[in-house]
């Protein structure tokens, strides 16, 4: 078999992740590569650090890109601050909740599990109650924008009650950071993880992370050595921690991938171009055009709208409809990509991602098109052109 350069064919991206990476980042990504230890280098980290704080709305000095995707980031704040012995309270509405707690076991500690329904938030009442019935845990876990079923939990709140208790709040804001409000030093996180293939558009590998200065504490003072080598952060500082702009020397701990971070600068500068609140409120525009257009094609939400996310769109898949052959159809013949759902919600629905490049106003409009032709090729009798007039008039009164 020949094998021959691989150029894969162009896709709209609105599943659950990847999200559609803009030009400006694939161009950084082909600049010349330098090495990881250079001085420009350097100070390409320290912008990076600069812009992420932006991102988050932190202070804190541990703040950087873990050299891995989202996972590896969440790995990064369990192995860091989880001991063995230690009782975490996880919260767990979906699939990503459920990787928190395996993340504890793995980690030798003892997870107390607030289990809510898939489709809802977090309940604050039972966290609450599993907090005054387990006075020695140490830390509360919970996942901001849960990608599995496109829920938003009130992370300010579990943060406060963590506070209260004495723990340490971990938070997954894979979904969310650059999509809705993420205000890490007001909301009193200490300790949350992000992917950069979701709402900040850029490719898949890097995993932004920030420490508490009371999360780093912990970090600095543990019994046992961090079970991960690569990921453990006492290490890591070193690279990332140390050093400025004014000369400050960086100790050697991995070759970082270099290109990747110059298109994650890239995407980080355009979110603060855009500005952080422009950026929320472009995705909750988009989702305000997505849902008149799905309505109109008789479609409906999973989520109820109290605690739904604009950027994850969890869509009820019709009686009748095979919801595997709408995916692949509007794969194939419209080169769009949406997700399927996981867990208990598997078969179930659908998952639109309207996550960051991918949040514009002629990719929905294209989506809501391909929707209608995919229902109409099932034996569904939907108004194609009606559904996009409706959206369109959410663009217009919006002033697009």
């Amino acid at each position: 078999m020949e094998i021959r350069s691989f150029y894969p064919q162009p896709r709209l991206l609105m599943g659950p992740g990847p999200s559609d990476v803009s030009d400006r980042v694939l161009s950084a990504l082909s600049r010349p590569t330098i090495g990881h230890l250079d001085p420009d280098f350097i100070f390409l980290m320290d912008e990076i650090k600069l812009l992420l704080q932006y991102a988050f709305q932190t202070n804190n000095a541990l703040t950087l890109p873990v050299s891995a995707p989202g996972s590896a980031g969440m790995e990064t704040v369990f192995v860091n601050l989880i001991e063995p012995g230690d009782k975490v309270v996880v919260c767990r509405n979906g699939a990503f909740g459920e990787r928190m707690r395996e993340n504890v076991v793995r980690c030798g500690g003892h997870a107390v599990m607030v289990d809510s329904k898939w489709g809802e938030a977090v309940q604050l009442d039972q966290l609450e109650r599993a907090l005054d019935n387990n006075p020695d845990a140490v830390a509360v876990a919970a996942v901001h924008a849960e990608t599995s079923t496109g829920v938003c939990s009130d992370v300010h709140a579990i943060a406060t009650l963590a506070d209260k208790h004495n723990c340490l709040s971990i938070i997954d804001a894979v979904t969310s950071l650059g999509g809705i409000p993420v205000k890490v030093d007001e909301w009193g996180i200490d300790a949350i993880y992000s992917g950069t293939q979701k709402c900040l558009s850029c490719v898949p590998g890097l995993s932004p992370v920030s420490f508490s200065d009371k999360a780093v504490q912990r970090i600095t003072a543990r019994k046992h050595p961090v079970q991960s080598w690569f990921l453990d952060l006492n290490l890591v500082i070193g690279y990332w921690g140390k050093g400025s702009q004014t000369g400050g020397k960086r100790s050697y701990h991995h070759t970082a991938p270099v290109n990747n971070l110059y298109a994650l600068h890239e995407s980080l500068l355009m979110l603060k171009e855009e500005t952080l609140s422009a950026s929320w409120q472009r995705h909750q525009l988009n989702h305000q055009a997505l849902k008149a257009g799905i309505e109109c094609l008789g479609l409906s939400f999973a989520v109820s709208a109290d605690v739904r996310l604009p950027q994850l769109n969890t869509i009820n898949v019709p009686e009748g409809v095979n919801e595997a052959q709408l995916r692949q159809q509007l794969l194939n013949d419209w080169q769009i990509e949406i997700g399927a759902g996981l867990g208990d919600l598997a078969g179930k629905v659908w998952r639109i991602g309207l996550m960051g490049h991918s949040a514009s106003q002629p990719k929905v409009l294209t989506l809501i098109s391909a929707l209608a032709a995919c229902l109409v090729a099932q034996g569904g009798s939907v108004d194609s052109l009606a559904a996009v007039k409706s959206a369109t008039k959410v663009y217009e009164s919006a002033g697009n």
